[in-house]
């Protein structure tokens, strides 16, 4: 525990306010590390962590949020909701346009809210259900209809979860073939210029920018490291400015973050508010049995992990709704380290010691030396575990087709329970094709009615006991297996100013990003 303090006592010290600073200056080039190398660019397919680094900066989003998940302007540059909360309108921006010079305008917002995405991903088509009609009274103006009030849908518009896709070049085209994919055209402040395949990804300024002066950096280079130690030293000989949360291994953290015009920084997953855990097949014995799916959460050391493998950066995770999202609480049943009660579960069971298959999260050694450590902690229940490596698209494919016994992933939690939470638990949302939804199998009528009555109850009170019921339930029947809390750190050069602006960190556009000569 001591090595925990310590490790956050170096983050807290590191991570100092910035001082006043002088007026941005134009020009220069930021170096970051994606880890691993993302499978598509294309963020109206593929939303999962790499892809938002990149893709964060070529698409936009109706909406950003700060810190307190407060609603800011993006493409859409005011917005009003009407009193009784039914009606949302948006005015955007004049003057935006592609990267590839056609106007953007409220027809594709329309595209994208009303077909593209409700094609494509499954929690906008869980948030969708709530809306009654989507118009465009005119080219720079929509308006969404809700069927009932919906506190929460307001931080529906982020760029990770409703990014504005251009009709012209999508409308009437397979979606997941088109030749747009490997070149993806966007709004955003910088345009896809080149990707060398296992290298890097470039980027350049988009120079036709709807916001005055923006952005600031000339170009930006995502470079592509597989290893941990060779991507701690392209930072500590200045190949790369940025060290994205992640991608150095935690023991790393602490050392590099010392060194001289080195900050470090915990701001900017206020949205996200990363939750990771074990999906469980509830589909396949032995995970189809409840008892079962409670010996693993009794069997797991998951402050071991956290205070060794994690180096303390993070909270165990107490259930389905991380500690920094709205509405957590923390209910009964609580699953502390008990091998004798995960003894008498599978003995209960009579469970066979068939062995059970886990599947690895493909971003890096604190992953795979995770997975080792559930190996042995299950080991010792009595549960006979084998690890089956894969890369990230091979991960993708087998957990989106429920390929798999369990599979660690960390979930966004998308600054609600309404948004990020339910898609992995409710009925309606167990669709193949992919792995952020309900990819467990799970099903309580209950829980969907619960999660359905707290997503439009109010005041907030009534909100938070209906979850607090909700989760209650799904605490008893672990449908997944919680592990941790993550906090991402990101290690980047003092002189690098406005880096992380928003509640997306380093995901958001780098639009406001400058270096200080």
């Amino acid at each position: 525990m001591l090595k925990r303090f310590l490790g956050l006592f170096l983050l807290s010290a590191l991570a100092i306010p910035a001082m006043p600073h002088a007026q941005p200056v134009a020009g220069g080039r930021a170096n970051l590390i994606v880890q691993p190398e993302p499978p598509s660019l294309m963020l109206g397919l593929v939303t999962n962590a790499p892809t938002q680094l990149v893709s964060g900066k070529i698409y936009e989003g109706l909406l950003r949020y700060d810190e307190k998940l407060k609603p800011l302007p993006s493409l859409a540059k005011s917005w009003d909701i009407s009193p009784d909360g039914l009606r949302y309108t948006f005015h955007l921006h004049e003057g935006v346009t592609w990267h590839d010079g056609r106007p953007f305008t409220a027809a594709d917002v329309l595209f994208t809210a009303k077909d593209f995405l409700m094609k494509t991903q499954p929690r906008h088509r869980n948030t969708m259900t709530r809306v009654a009609d989507i118009s465009a009274p005119d080219d720079h103006t929509v308006v969404f209809t809700l069927k009932e009030p919906f506190e929460p849908f307001i931080r529906s518009f982020t760029f990770a979860v409703m990014p504005m896709l251009p009709k012209h070049i999508y409308e009437g085209t397979d979606y997941g073939t088109n030749p747009a994919n490997d070149k993806p055209i966007g709004t955003g402040p910088f345009k896809f210029e080149s990707w060398r395949k296992g290298s890097s990804i470039h980027l350049v300024k988009n120079e036709r920018y709807y916001l005055l002066d923006k952005p600031y950096l000339q170009d930006i280079y995502f470079h592509i490291i597989p290893d941990g130690a060779s991507r701690a030293v392209a930072y500590e000989t200045g190949k790369v400015d940025v060290l994205p949360g992640g991608s150095v291994e935690n023991f790393d953290v602490s050392r590099l973050g010392a060194l001289k015009n080195s900050c470090v920084s915990q701001k900017g997953q206020e949205f996200d508010s990363p939750l990771s855990f074990l999906w469980l097949n509830n589909r396949k014995p032995p995970m189809d049995d409840r008892r079962f799916r409670q010996a693993v959460m009794y069997a797991m050391d998951r402050t071991f992990a956290l205070d060794v493998l994690w180096n303390g950066i993070g909270k165990v995770a107490t259930g389905p709704i991380a500690g920094t999202t709205p509405f957590h609480n923390t209910v009964a049943p609580q699953y502390e380290r008990n091998l004798k009660k995960a003894k008498a579960l599978l003995a209960e069971m009579r469970y066979d010691g068939k062995p059970v298959k886990l599947l690895p999260l493909p971003y890096g050694e604190t992953w795979q030396r995770w997975a080792e450590a559930v190996k042995q902690n299950l080991g010792e229940a009595g549960i006979p575990v084998e690890i089956q490596a894969t890369d990230v698209g091979g991960w993708n494919q087998r957990v989106s087709q429920w390929d798999y016994d369990m599979a660690f992933t960390y979930i966004f939690q998308n600054g609600d329970p309404a948004l990020g939470v339910e898609r992995n638990y409710i009925t309606s949302q167990i669709s193949k094709g992919n792995p952020w939804n309900n990819v467990e199998g799970y099903s309580n009528p209950k829980v969907d009615a619960l999660f359905a009555k707290a997503a439009v109850a109010t005041p907030a009170a009534k909100r938070q006991e209906l979850y607090d019921e909700a989760q209650a339930i799904v605490q008893e029947d672990v449908p997944v297996a919680w592990l941790l809390d993550l906090r991402f750190p990101v290690i980047y050069r003092c002189n690098l100013q406005d880096l992380i602006t928003t509640a997306h960190g380093l995901n958001v556009s780098l639009r406001d990003a400058w270096i200080k000569r």
